[in-house]
C-alpha cells in the first residue's frame, strides 16, 4: 500500500504496514499508532527532550521573534517567537542508513 507518488510517509501506510506484518486489524494498528505519537507529544511538552535509543533525540528549541522579509514583494514581517522541534539521530541510526 505504499503510494510511489510521493516521498512521505503517512500514518495509514504505517498501520497497514503493522497490520500486515503482525496481522493485527487495521483499527487496533491506527489506535496503536495515535496512542504512540500522543506519547510522544506529551513527553515533548512536558521534557523539552525526547530521547530513544539507537534512533535518536527530539529537543524543543525557542525561536526568539524576529524581523522576516517576503522576497516577491520586499515587505516586513514580524515573525513571532516559537517553538520548534530538532531532531538529532543517533550514531547507530547513522551507520545503519549510510551501510544499508
Amino acid at each position: 500500500m505504499l503510494n510511489k507518488n510521493r516521498d512521505n510517509l503517512i500514518k495509514e501506510e504505517i498501520s497497514y504496514n503493522i497490520h500486515v506484518k503482525y496481522g493485527i486489524s487495521k483499527n487496533y494498528a491506527n489506535k496503536f499508532i495515535d496512542t504512540l505519537i500522543n506519547i510522544l507529544i506529551e513527553n515533548l511538552k512536558e521534557n523539552k527532550i525526547l530521547r530513544i535509543k539507537n534512533f535518536g533525540s527530539f529537543r524543543v528549541k525557542s525561536k526568539t521573534e524576529r524581523i522576516g522579509r517576503n522576497p516577491k514583494n520586499k515587505k516586513t514581517y514580524i515573525i513571532d517567537k516559537r517553538n520548534v522541534i530538532s531532531f538529532k539521530p543517533s550514531i547507530s541510526f547513522k551507520n545503519m542508513i549510510n551501510n544499508g
